[in-house]
C-alpha cells in the first residue's frame, strides 16, 4: 500500500506557476481531493503575496517581499513533494480559511 495521498499530482501541478495553479484547480473540480485543494489554496495565497510584491516593485520592500514569496513557494512545493499538508506557519492556516471558494 502506498503512502501517496490522493491528489498529489494535482498538488504538485498547482505549484508550477499561476497557470499550473489554474490547471490544478480545474482538474480538482472534476474529482475533489482534499490534499490537492489544500495545496491549491496555499499556492493562491503565495500568488497574492507575489502580486503584493509587484505593487511595491519600485521600493526596496518589494524586493524583499518577492524573495520571501519565492522562498515560501519552494518550501511549500517541497511539502507537496513529501506528501505533507504543512505550509507556511500561520499564513497557510489563514489561506485555508480565507480561500473557501476553492472548496
Amino acid at each position: 500500500m502506498s503512502n501517496t495521498p490522493a491528489g498529489k499530482n494535482k498538488a504538485i501541478i498547482a505549484y508550477l506557476t499561476f497557470v499550473g495553479m489554474l490547471i490544478a484547480f480545474f482538474m480538482n473540480k472534476e474529482e475533489k481531493h482534499e490534499f490537492a485543494t489544500w495545496h491549491i489554496k496555499n499556492m493562491f495565497g503565495l500568488v497574492v503575496i507575489l502580486f503584493i510584491s509587484l505593487m511595491f516593485q519600485h521600493y526596496e520592500l518589494g524586493f524583499y517581499i518577492y524573495w520571501i514569496a519565492v522562498a515560501l513557494w519552494f518550501f511549500s512545493f517541497c511539502m507537496a513533494l513529501f506528501n505533507k499538508e504543512q505550509g507556511i506557519p500561520y499564513l497557510s492556516e489563514k489561506f485555508q480559511d480565507w480561500f473557501t471558494f476553492f472548496d
